[in-house]
């Protein structure tokens, strides 16, 4: 096992031996994995993987969900050790213990979920870990001026802006993100791994990094990416790693190949990237009104400021944000689960301001919601499909005793109809796949035959195939007149799937518009605050 040395094995660059600095001594590639394989338990993660990537260079790396992609990064950034193969940085063989050992040979991460503290500012988020790595203990003679002249000589050299002195808490997403790269370049970092780095970004804001990380590969930084988004990886990388099942299928020039093929090497079949949109048939008369809803945090400021709508049965109303604007606040005021300042929220004809989730449902408004935490308000992760699907229903059996008979033939039903792979309706759903779990919960859902189905980020985390199983059990409930309420992230799905689109921004309502004609740069604009007259 050649990977398995002793911990001199893991050779420190010393200072001024970064990256760079072997730039014009080697010119193969930055960095390798050769033969990598990693198992957890009885779980082969990668099975003898090998990739490269080239100063100057963007890498994708797709796959599915469980194809390997994070196992593999997490390998190259220390977090996690490989079994058997090896990793090579300028043609030198490197052992990883800890990300310390990564960064310190000049490989850092920015993960998908930021790892930065909110009530500290930019400057000294990103000097922390040298206050860590350079001392036992907190110095307290660092230099604020030493540090942000290092930081805005950084920032000019690869076209970078942040307000170094500005809380974390106070910035948006892009610019949380532009923190955590400019803290792996002052650590010296000249290879960066960057995992799912467009999720909640707006189209400004995704144009914004793709060019930050245009200029830093033109100072001759290694970048891989991994990302879901196929029309950006055609935009932004030079090569594209398809992985499937722990293994990598293929490498390609992303110039010499399309998402079509991209897709059917990820899944191994043959793929539809159409989502197949039939033509709205709204009812005259709306499912659900709401009327000037408030809603305020703790510091009474806004969440929910003062919004208006409705939602007609047979369409589907998306809602378009970034994130933090009120959406999560938005489903749970409306399904019972938060109470608002005030209001006016009306389903079927019923005011159920105000009420709980059980008062609505006793009422007879057949309302489903598919949260976005489908594991912790969804699901029973430690329950089997039968219990959870009997969670909904199991007040319906008359006396004291749980018609579990029932539970089961409904739960194989379920399984059957929405296609969810799993041994038996007995399984526990935390061990299914993300795709069949969150199966699991629309199909149940669906199942009580709602009138108005609420949907937040159902497709989030899951693999192509599975979100488009997802966006077609939704089309079929708008054809059957339901009222479909979608919460989503990708606005080339908001477009494609929806048949109008709500934008809010810190609460507000921007627009609501019909999907035709409208652009991701229009809807862009509207989630950051630019409000266009003519199109609201």
């Amino acid at each position: 096992m050649e990977s398995k040395g002793s911990t001199s094995d893991s050779v420190m660059l010393s200072e001024g031996d970064s990256l760079n600095s072997g730039k014009d001594l080697f010119s193969g590639p930055c960095i390798e994995m050769r033969h990598i394989s990693k198992r957890f338990g009885t779980v082969l993660a990668n099975d003898d993987v090998s990739i490269s990537v080239n100063r100057g260079e963007i890498l994708a790396l797709l796959g599915e969900n469980g194809s390997g992609k994070s196992t593999l990064v997490n390998m190259l950034a220390g977090i996690y050790h490989p079994d058997t193969g090896s990793i090579y940085i300028d043609g030198k063989r490197r052992v990883f213990r800890s990300p310390s050992d990564a960064i310190a040979n000049g490989i850092g991460m920015v993960h998908q979920h930021f790892k930065l503290i909110p009530v500290m500012n930019a400057w000294e988020n990103i000097s922390l870990g040298e206050r860590l790595k350079n001392t036992k203990q907190l110095n307290p003679l660092i230099s604020k001026r030493r540090i942000n002249e290092k930081i805005a000589e950084i920032e000019e050299c690869f076209g970078l802006a942040i307000m170094h002195n500005r809380k974390i808490y106070d910035m948006s997403v892009s610019e949380m993100q532009a923190v955590e790269i400019l803290k792996m370049l002052y650590q010296g970092a000249n290879a960066l791994i960057l995992d799912e780095p467009t999720a909640v970004l707006t189209p400004q804001e995704t144009s914004q990094l793709f060019e930050m990380l245009r200029n830093m590969k033109q100072e001759g930084c290694a970048i891989i990416i991994i990302t879901h988004k196929l029309n950006e990886v055609m935009e932004i990388s030079d090569r594209v790693t398809v992985m499937r099942k722990g293994h990598v299928i293929k490498t390609v020039n992303t110039a010499a190949t399309n998402p079509h093929e991209l897709t059917d090497m990820m899944v191994g079949a043959n793929v539809s990237l159409e989502i197949k949109r039939d033509k709205p048939l709204p009812s005259d008369t709306p499912v659900l009104e709401v009327r000037d809803l408030v809603y305020l945090d703790k510091n009474d400021s806004f969440v929910i400021d003062h919004m208006t709508f409705d939602l007609y049965g047979g369409e589907i109303l998306g809602v378009a944000g970034i994130a933090g604007s009120g959406q999560k606040e938005l489903c749970e005021i409306i399904t019972g689960l938060r109470k608002a300042e005030k209001g006016l929220i009306t389903c079927l004809g019923e005011d159920i301001f105000g009420l709980t989730s059980r008062e609505i449902k006793n009422r007879g408004i057949l309302m489903s919601f598919i949260p976005e935490d489908r594991l912790g308000m969804g699901l029973v992760g430690g329950m089997s499909i039968t219990d959870n699907v009997m969670l909904r229903s199991y007040e319906k059996t008359p006396g004291i005793f749980i018609d579990r008979q029932g539970g089961r033939v409904l739960a194989e039903k379920i399984v059957d109809r929405y296609g969810i792979s799993t041994p038996s309706v007995n399984h526990k759903v935390r061990k299914l796949s993300g795709g069949n779990i969150q199966k699991v919960l629309l199909g149940r859902e669906i199942e009580l035959s709602p009138k108005v189905l609420i949907t937040a980020y159902p497709v989030r985390g899951l693999d192509i195939n599975a979100s488009y199983a997802i966006y077609d059990m939704l089309n079929e409930q708008k054809k059957k007149g339901v009222a479909v309420f979608y919460f989503g992230e990708d606005l080339d799905v908001l477009l494609e799937l929806c048949d109008r689109l709500m934008v809010i921004h810190h609460g507000k309502i921007m627009g609501i518009m019909d999907n035709r004609g409208i652009t991701k740069e229009e809807v862009g604009l509207l989630m950051l605050g630019h409000k266009t007259e003519e199109r609201c």
